[in-house]
């Protein structure tokens, strides 16, 4: 969209200055002795130590090496460098999902009288997680307008430790100003963390931007097929080895297989998010023009209040979508039973289409004020677009339309 972010788009690895591309495919493999081509997958629990010595050691932390695949395994840790790099950040840590990330996170950095600044929308899960649980350790969270950079700054208490956002947010596709809200952050001696599922390194880098630790769902996006549940975590090595320890200990940890599935999914990353925007730019147009529908939520049509923003901060706008339908919970329901090609289900970033209906789904473990606070009405419809026709798609799409 921009220079600057054209220039953000050369990321150095190992010294070199790479492109994303580039580093989607080659970074963080590590040939084993047997030469292999395509990245290898360590299922194997545990590692053989050549002397008792040399066990004490690495256990000990005098010496590097595999010890035990809850927290050091070869196709996890190729995993994670190559989405570290993709990232711009000095390390990552993977974990077992999405949802851990965001746990671990919590655990590991905060205590007992901490306090987090959150935005209002992002996925349901994160508020009851925030709420419900995190709450029980005395960990307080404000919700704010995630739009509104007063708001931030008036939520902050002399205990504030973590901004928390995601953006485009989930799934009326509000942004946020990165680099204006990690100043405020900042400024209140805070960490800024960014969920950035929906765009990925491939469309946003909010490292660049100011940011200090990127979560993502890697089960979405960074995947691309829904093979597999995992998550991961990316920033300063001081904030990820505090992560890493209590990853160790309390074992929310990746498999080797599905790090290798990433790590398959991380090759092909650019390509598919650029595919998955352009068709999803198009059927949000076609979308406005049509009757039955209230409005559409995506932050590349022209007239999405922060256009300019998501110009400025992304390179392209992603593969998901909002939009109302006239009527209310019963016409929304109707809409998405009438469709054929497009999955009913509640994830995101597959190369096939998906549909839900957040307000009984993804966000449904919010309160009937939460919702209305985030402004998922009952007559929202969530579409994450893929990689098929866009004219099928449309066709499909005309079949909820005649059923509304």
């Amino acid at each position: 969209m921009t220079d600057s972010f054209e220039r953000a788009s050369r990321i150095q690895f190992s010294g070199q200055e790479y492109d994303l591309e580039t580093l989607a495919v080659r970074a963080g493999q590590h040939r084993s002795d047997e030469g292999e081509h395509s990245d290898a997958i360590f299922p194997t629990s545990s590692f053989v130590f050549s002397t008792a010595r040399e066990a004490a050691a690495r256990f000990g932390g005098e010496e590097d090496g595999n010890i035990y695949s809850r927290f050091t395994n070869p196709t996890v840790r190729a995993f994670e460098k190559r989405i570290a790099a993709l990232e711009g950040g000095e390390r990552a840590v993977a974990t077992a999902s999405g949802m851990a990330a965001i746990l671990s996170l919590g655990l590991a950095l905060m205590k007992t009288g901490d306090h987090v600044v959150c935005s209002r929308s992002v996925f349901g899960s994160t508020v009851a997680l925030f709420t419900r649980y995190l709450s029980r350790a005395g960990i307080e969270t404000t919700f704010v307008d995630p739009t509104n950079l007063n708001a931030w700054s008036a939520a902050i208490r002399p205990e504030t430790k973590m901004f928390f956002l995601e953006t485009p947010s989930n799934p009326l596709a509000e942004l946020t100003d990165i680099s204006a809200v990690a100043e405020i952050a900042h400024g209140a001696g805070a960490l800024l963390v960014v969920d950035n599922c929906f765009l990925t390194p491939a469309l946003q880098r909010p490292l660049a931007l100011g940011a200090d630790i990127i979560m993502h769902s890697a089960t979405k996006y960074l995947d691309g097929q829904g093979r597999c549940i995992g998550g991961v975590l990316v920033g300063r090595d001081a904030e990820m080895e505090a992560i890493f320890g209590f990853i160790r200990t309390g074992g929310a940890c990746l498999s080797p297989f599905n790090a290798w599935v990433f790590l398959k999914g991380l090759e092909t990353l650019p390509l598919r998010m650029q595919a998955h925007s352009e068709r999803a730019l198009s059927l949000a147009k076609w979308l406005q023009t049509q009757k039955g529908i209230n409005k559409v939520y995506y932050s590349g049509l022209e007239d999405h209040p922060q256009h300019a923003l998501a110009c400025r901060q992304q390179s392209a706008f992603g593969g998901v979508l909002s939009f109302e339908v006239e009527g209310d919970k019963d016409a929304a329901w109707r809409f998405i039973d009438a469709t054929e090609i497009i999955s009913i289900t509640g994830n995101l970033g597959d190369v096939k289409s998906t549909i839900t209906h957040p307000a009984t789904t993804t966000h449904g473990r919010m309160t009937p004020g939460e919702r209305a606070d985030a402004g998922i009405k009952d007559n929202l419809i969530r579409l994450s677009v893929g990689l098929e026709s866009v004219d099928d798609l449309k066709a499909d799409l005309l079949k909820g339309l005649a059923a509304v």
